[in-house]
């Protein structure tokens, strides 16, 4: 059996059962304020913001919100991502713990300030 890839945010939300969108949801609703000039799309089949490059991307998992800020997002927010399980340049937020947001706004922040920075240089 084939499954349909995503072709917006909104349909890739409208997979999941309604917990999981109402927290997808309030994800993308905060890397929206935090980037606001970023432009959504499905890359990877995942949801993700683009401005001068990737911003970060975010999927759904059974147990967890995986946040993808690549390497340097990652690098820069070592100490407080500590507690959560992660990978070079992933993050897994447990579904059954409050989300992170103001951490996910830093994130998206310190990213976009990054793309920036990199797309002035070129």
């Amino acid at each position: 059996m084939e499954v349909k890839k995503p072709e917006n945010i909104d349909e890739y939300i409208g997979g999941f059962p309604n917990d999981v969108q109402e927290v997808l949801e309030k994800v993308r609703m905060t890397i929206q304020k935090a980037a606001p000039d970023a432009k959504e799309k499905i890359s990877y089949s995942m949801p993700a913001f683009e401005q001068n490059g990737i911003v970060v991307y975010f999927a759904a998992f059974k147990n967890h919100i995986g946040l993808y800020a690549l390497p340097s997002g990652h690098e820069a927010f070592a100490e407080k991502l500590s507690k959560y399980k992660s990978g070079k340049g992933s993050v897994q937020f447990p579904l059954k713990d409050p989300m992170p947001y103001a951490l996910i706004t830093e994130i998206v922040k310190f990213r976009v300030k990054e793309n920036l920075e990199k797309a002035k240089k070129k």
